[in-house]
């Protein structure tokens, strides 16, 4: 009985450790990804360089997502996590700058965007942290609100329609929200072992959320 209370006491603590290591790693590489994805969109905006388009986005963003998913397990992994994050950055730069150009009204659009992004993703990360609540029942409303935006984005790709954008927006944001609580806790419960994969689901719902205010904020300011 005693060797068996010993045994679990020593798993437990090996599943906290490696817990612990998880969450570390994917919070600094997280830190270094956002970095870079910030220094690649300097440079697009800086060099004045050419958004790359819708297809070209959605073709580089799932064929480098696909290549991450299939390196994670190795070196790789973590070149492939640069590539995607560095080319997001990249496409972030032309509006980036396109925003910067209206002047001053520009620039505190991008810093409220940045701060309100900020905001958003420490409040809903310390949440989980400190209650360790268990977010895996969000995962059928996240499958579902998935195909909702995939169906409303196709929508507005024909119909072209400013409301119906600025409710995606909002609704990015939401689903965003989720993916981050979702991820951290299964993080700290033991569901997510690769900080590679958790580091580009945090990215990518980052990503999201502060694109999704900078169109809410444009429209807001009355510029778009």
């Amino acid at each position: 009985m005693n060797n068996q209370v010993h045994v679990s006491t020593t798993q437990r603590g090996e599943s906290v450790l490696q817990t612990n290591k998880v969450l570390r790693n994917t919070y600094m590489l997280l830190g270094l990804t956002l970095a870079f994805s910030a220094f690649t969109a300097f440079l697009a905006a800086s060099m004045g360089l050419p958004h790359p388009g819708l297809i070209i986005t959605l073709v580089g963003f799932y064929g480098l997502l696909f290549l991450v998913h299939k390196t994670a397990n190795s070196a790789m992994g973590l070149v492939s996590v640069f590539a995607l994050t560095g080319f997001m950055g990249y496409t972030l730069g032309p509006i980036l700058g396109m925003i910067s150009a209206i002047g001053p009204q520009g620039t505190e659009i991008i810093m409220t965007a940045l701060g309100g992004t900020a905001l958003i993703f420490f409040a809903l990360s310390a949440y989980v942290l400190t209650t360790k609540k268990d977010m895996s029942f969000m995962g059928g409303m996240m499958m579902a609100g998935f195909f909702v935006l995939i169906a409303l984005f196709v929508a507005n790709l024909f119909l072209n329609m400013p409301a119906l954008g600025l409710a995606l927006s909002g609704l990015f944001i939401l689903f965003s929200a989720g993916a981050i609580l979702m991820q951290t806790s299964a993080i700290i419960h033991g569901g997510e072992r690769n900080y590679v994969l958790a580091t580009v689901t945090l990215y990518v719902s980052i990503y999201n959320i502060f694109v999704s205010l900078l169109n809410l904020l444009m429209a807001f300011g009355g510029d778009e």
